[in-house]
């Protein structure tokens, strides 16, 4: 969750869970969904290739619920949580709509309780709100939450969606370097990572040619 409309959502999330939430529950208390309905083109991608019918699945800031919801309708048992409260009201309706459960909850990514080797895999989409700090916290806890040869996939935005200006935070220590995810990734089997161009249609906030950065990576094996 982040857009180049506002250069301060670094500072919201630092100054605390109340005032990120505050922040976010500005931003989401539109009737339309700011990111749109559809999943996240590269998590279809990814999760279409490497996710089953019945894995326990993670959305980490799961928004108004896009991506959650489109795993829960393909059968698969999904859990989720965000730091805004007016996100989740959308999002609990936006499963109640499409008939089917998705179990989310009230956190931040520090405050959510990361199970050891609970999931089969996690969802992290556009989470650039994490500095580089939390970003670093946030790839240990995965790896903590993941079941062995569970599966990880992130996108997010690469510094040169500076110049196109359709997205994301304006700071370029949130933004993502093939470099950097490979180096946080260190641990996992990386299976798919990626930096390229390509129009988004993803509501109103994501909208427009974009720089991306796709990670898809498994926890090794116990045996590894």
């Amino acid at each position: 969750m982040a857009d180049s409309k506002n250069n301060h959502v670094h500072q919201s999330k630092l100054m605390g869970f109340a005032d990120a939430t505050q922040f976010w529950n500005e931003r989401f208390d539109n009737d339309e969904f700011i990111f749109g309905k559809e999943p996240n083109e590269y998590l279809v991608w990814q999760a279409s290739k490497y996710l089953s019918v019945g894995d326990k699945v993670l959305c980490i800031a799961d928004g108004e619920g896009r991506n959650g919801v489109w795993l829960a309708k393909r059968g698969m048992q999904v859990v989720g949580f965000d730091v805004s409260d007016v996100a989740l009201v959308k999002a609990k309706q936006f499963a109640k709509d499409n008939q089917i459960k998705v179990e989310y909850s009230l956190n931040d990514t520090d405050g959510f309780e990361w199970l050891p080797n609970c999931y089969d895999a996690i969802m992290a989409i556009f989470i650039q709100f994490a500095d580089p700090a939390m970003r670093a916290r946030i790839f240990k806890q995965v790896y903590t939450a993941l079941k062995p040869n569970g599966i990880f996939i992130l996108q997010g935005y690469t510094p040169k969606q500076l110049e196109y200006k359709t997205g994301g935070p304006s700071l370029i220590d949130h933004l993502y370097t093939e470099e950097m995810i490979s180096e946080l990734a260190k641990d996992f089997e990386i299976l798919d990572l990626r930096c390229y161009e390509k129009e988004l249609s993803e509501g109103a906030r994501h909208t427009g040619m974009s720089a991306l950065l796709g990670l898809t990576a498994k926890k090794p094996p116990l045996n590894y």
